[in-house]
């Protein structure tokens, strides 16, 4: 039940080593659904494959839940819009989320750049996050806190470190600055995302809500029962983009140095065999003023600058949205996410083109090894 099909920009064939080292990856994915996908400089080879058997829609085709992999779409906004010195990473979150509210000290002094690079001393949710979530914790935690109990809580909260001293992952940080930098703009998150980040890399098969019917990838529990599509609640920021494994490509694509933003067009008929070439791979030229656009191309370089280390002699390394591994291929920007019932993984290396997206339709578990599987791919292949 696997299938690889190469998506070139050009007419070149397809690399068959690239073709069996996803081939031999995705065989060590336990999951009903599994796509690996791979970018070199533009030329795509996809493999798909799974437990199940595959339905009318490539698997390719189908929106994943990304989980805590939306977080770098969520920093390339931010940067998009300091670009355009709309906001700056410096202003203070509760100052434009709620001007003149009397807030703790601590939280006064969080920026929109503590929130996004996990320092503003918050913890990974709120503290009343868990006796409404508990009880339907393997169904729907999120949905029953919705985004105004979100800004309560951080505008009540009392943080346990001074911002920017402490590295401690949270998921109820990127959420505050979705919704701070909706009240900033005074535009929804949603509509925010689309106008400053899907729309100008054409990325036509992403969203933060589940779409029609037969479009959507379904997640499984570990015994390989179906589990219902996510609700984010108030997290949206932090967790709720859904995308096609292509339209990660091209997300990552304009990510790469060296490589036109956008890729080979993410929509369009399905994909029958290896070699394929013609239009209907390889998508119209993107082009246009949203593409040329300085602040967006300032925004994408923005987001892979290393701007902290942490750790026992500092030996882990972030950017603003994303992890920063060193390969011996030259350093790899990572991010990875889980939900209910599905997985994801993003990253790049961007001295060498290389992009891999990878997705699996099962909940993750002790000795679930695809985070791992697709981590190699990005840090071992040449």
């Amino acid at each position: 039940m696997t299938d690889t099909t190469a998506l070139p920009e050009s007419a070149a064939p397809a690399e068959p080593a690239t073709a069996r080292l996803l081939a031999e990856a995705a065989g060590r994915i336990d999951a009903p659904d599994v796509v690996l996908a791979v970018s070199r400089n533009g030329a795509r080879t996809v493999h798909t494959g799974g437990g199940a058997a595959p339905g009318p829609v490539p698997r390719e085709r189908l929106a994943h839940e990304l989980g805590s992999a939306s977080k770098p779409y969520a920093g390339l906004l931010l940067a998009r819009l300091v670009a355009q010195g709309r906001v700056r990473y410096e202003d203070r979150a509760a100052d434009l989320l709620a001007p003149g509210f009397p807030v703790h000290p601590t939280v006064r002094r969080i920026t929109l750049r503590h929130l996004l690079t996990h320092t503003s001393g918050l913890p990974g949710l709120p503290a009343d996050f868990y006796p409404q979530a508990v009880p339907r914790w393997s169904t729907d935690p999120y949905g029953g806190y919705p985004a105004d109990r979100v800004v309560r809580a951080f505008l009540r909260a009392r943080p346990r470190h001074r911002p920017g001293t402490r590295w401690h992952y949270s998921n109820f940080a990127v959420s505050v600055l979705g919704h701070t930098l909706a009240a900033a703009t005074g535009t929804p998150w949603e509509v925010l995302l689309h106008q400053q980040v899907l729309a100008p890399l054409r990325l036509d098969a992403t969203r933060v809500r589940p779409g029609p019917e037969g479009t959507e990838a379904v997640g499984h529990r570990r015994d390989g029962t179906p589990v219902p599509a996510l609700d984010t609640g108030g997290f949206t920021a932090a967790g709720a983009v859904r995308a096609t494994p292509l339209d990660m490509l091209t997300f990552l694509e304009a990510h790469t140095a060296g490589t036109e933003l956008g890729g080979p067009e993410s929509t369009g008929p399905g994909l029958t065999g290896p070699g394929l070439t013609g239009p209907e791979l390889t998508g119209p030229e993107l082009t246009g003023p949203e593409l040329t656009d300085p602040t967006l191309a300032a925004a994408l370089a923005e987001v892979r600058r290393p701007v902290l280390r942490r750790g026992l002699r500092h030996t882990h390394t972030h950017t603003l949205t994303w992890f920063h591994h060193p390969s011996p291929y030259g350093p790899v920007l990572f991010h990875a996410g889980a939900t209910l019932g599905q997985q994801a993984f993003l990253g790049f290396r961007p001295d060498t083109g290389l992009a891999v997206a990878a997705t699996a339709t099962r909940r993750v578990h002790r000795a679930d090894t695809f985070v791992a599987t697709a981590y190699g791919l990005l840090t071992e292949t040449p």
